[in-house]
């Protein structure tokens, strides 16, 4: 519905206090005044309260005579529209193109990048008519596809101004984003240039978003391919490509055991924040298709006897509902990639990232769905696959990045969301159609906590009470108490860990020992192998994946899900020689 001219007597945009980042950015933007600028902000940060404090000063002083805000969905246009109209702004979010025009009430509208594309000869005449201000929300869906990018160079090519705002401008493709300008790098390729850049670490330091922990689930994935052939791998192990995309999409199936795992783990972090200073705390699963978010959804109503929101892409009530849950009590929200981007819902703390994407832009948009700091002390929590990928990022969370064209810059392991896709995704051979394989089942463990770029813990199994020492970290703790508290919990892990092997009795004779198969001798000695790595990464700061490689250079050999008995046993005497 329309919504109605704001009262004269409404706090105007330019009465609203800014955050010290917001002030340097205007300062800069009215000192410059020019056609384009673009702001790099964290998630989180505040780019929208940016943007229309910037609306409001040019439609005061009459540099602009409308607005128009470009969104990547339909939700965050109603999320634009009631913000600018909280600020004394009025914005039409249900113009469509079929109008054509609005109603003069209005001072301009909100519409999405495919709108553009669908007939951006409308929009250019609709800019070209009267003095525009273009705001172009999360800006490097400009570059998703050639024909977004070029139909919204050709609408907004005339406009008299050009903001562009973005929680980073990093893709990983070389689509040229319209309006963002580029300057030679060292060796020759060409980078995205912010006018003004507020990264993760700046807002943190701020106090602006909260501190991330990160939980890193790993386990032993089983599965069968469409030959007969079974094979087991550990997430978070070196292993090929396919065989971490396989294990990691066994480890999502919601009708393994990794999953309901996870999920429980996930609310008994939810229910310790609730219950210790953050009473409203929600949580935010995260999945990659509409079957999964639907299981998903079950699983946690078993879980918890209360029944989650749910939302989907093709719900026409998608962002009613995201709004109903952002003001209501509810527990948990479960969602495909939608909520990944510019949803504010700032009581989410606790979120299960589970879902295949993998791209350093998609990641950070997700994990900005958790950082919207409230009060001080508030941490958010997230519950993640330990595979490499991941951990990288989760690592490098305050990493700062750009866009890079004319080079290579996927992740150094060659990952990206269209390769995993590809080893996933249903392959059809002659007279069948069926998966190229069939998940058996996944075990669950906590493999380390991640916070501040740094590595916390050994490999705990799923409902120990190693385990709950981590799900039971307070609720707000500042970024040294959290940094001081997990050293501490780490510590008695170890040591407990040391005492253990200590107390234990000297293996029995031969002829008395306990009769174990090939499985189970395997499993065990995988998992005496993953707690030494664990213990000698925190030694010596390497990352896991480095050590395991070490040793296979060492003692020769395949990756440890398909290492013999003998091999294994070699490797845990070379480690604990080292």
């Amino acid at each position: 519905m329309a919504q109605p001219v704001p009262d004269s007597s409404a706090p105007s945009a330019a009465s609203r206090p800014l955050r010290a980042w917001q002030r340097r950015a205007l300062t800069r933007y009215l000192a410059t005044r020019p056609r384009d600028f673009l702001a790099v902000a964290t998630p989180g940060a505040g780019k929208t309260t940016f943007g229309l404090r910037v609306a409001a000063e040019l439609l005061a002083d009459r540099t602009v005579e409308q607005v128009t805000v470009v969104t990547p969905t339909e939700h965050l246009k109603h999320q634009w529209a009631a913000a600018a109209a909280a600020a004394g702004i009025a914005i039409d979010p249900e113009f469509r193109n079929a109008m054509g025009a609005t109603s003069r009430d209005f001072q301009g509208v909100a519409v999405t990048y495919a709108q553009v594309a669908a007939h951006p000869t409308l929009h250019r005449v609709r800019t070209e008519n009267r003095k525009t201000l273009v705001i172009l929300d999360e800006i490097h869906h400009a570059g998703d596809a050639k024909s977004w990018g070029e139909a919204t160079r050709e609408a907004f090519a005339p406009a008299v101004r050009r903001l562009a705002l973005t929680g980073t401008p990093f893709r990983s493709d070389d689509n040229p984003i319209p309006f963002v300008n580029y300057e030679p790098d060292a060796d020759g390729s060409q980078r995205s240039r912010a006018d003004h850049s507020y990264g993760y670490s700046d807002a943190l330091r701020d106090g602006v978003v909260r501190p991330v922990v990160f939980l890193a689930y790993s386990g032993e994935a089983h599965w069968r391919t469409s030959a007969g052939d079974e094979y087991t791998a550990r997430l978070g192990e070196p292993l090929t490509q396919e065989q971490t995309a396989r294990a990691w999409r066994t480890a999502l199936d919601p009708t393994g055991e990794w999953m309901p795992a996870v999920l429980a783990a996930a609310d008994t972090r939810l229910t310790q924040l609730r219950n210790n200073g953050v009473p409203d705390a929600g949580g935010l699963v995260i999945a990659s298709d509409h079957v999964s978010a639907k299981a998903y959804a079950q699983i946690l109503q078993r879980t918890t006897g209360r029944e989650p929101v749910v939302v989907l892409s093709d719900d026409p009530r998608a962002s009613a509902r995201i709004g109903e849950f952002a003001e209501s009590d509810d527990r948990w929200l479960v969602a495909v990639r939608m909520v990944s981007e510019g949803v504010d819902v700032p009581r989410l703390a606790v979120g299960v990232y589970a879902t295949s994407a993998s791209t350093p832009l998609f990641f950070a948009q997700a994990i900005g769905r958790f950082v919207r700091a409230r009060r001080p002390g508030e941490t958010a929590s997230v519950f993640l696959p330990s595979v490499p990928v991941l951990l990288e990022l989760a690592s490098q969370l305050e990493a700062q990045r750009d866009h890079v064209l004319g080079k290579p810059h996927r992740p150094k392991d060659g990952w990206d969301d269209e390769l995993l896709a590809d080893a996933n995704r249903t392959k059809d051979e002659p007279g069948e159609d069926e998966r190229s394989f069939t998940a058996l089942g996944a075990s669950a463990e906590l493999d380390q906590v991640i916070y501040d770029g740094s590595s916390f813990g050994t490999a705990a199994l799923a409902g120990t009470e190693e385990e709950q020492d981590y799900l039971g970290l307070p609720g707000l703790l500042s970024p040294d108490q959290m940094r001081a508290l997990l050293r501490q919990r780490q510590e008695k892990q170890l040591a407990e860990a040391t005492r253990r092997r200590a107390a234990e009795p000297p293996p029995a004779p031969e002829p008395v020992a306990k009769p174990q198969t090939v499985q189970e001798r395997l499993s065990h000695l995988r998992r005496e192998l993953n707690t030494l790595v664990a213990l000698h990464h925190h030694r010596t700061g390497k990352p896991h994946g480095r050590i395991h490689s070490e040793l296979r250079g060492y003692c020769g050999g395949p990756p440890t899900p398909m290492a013999t008995v003998e091999q294994l046993e070699e490797r845990i005497a070379t480690l604990r020689s080292w």
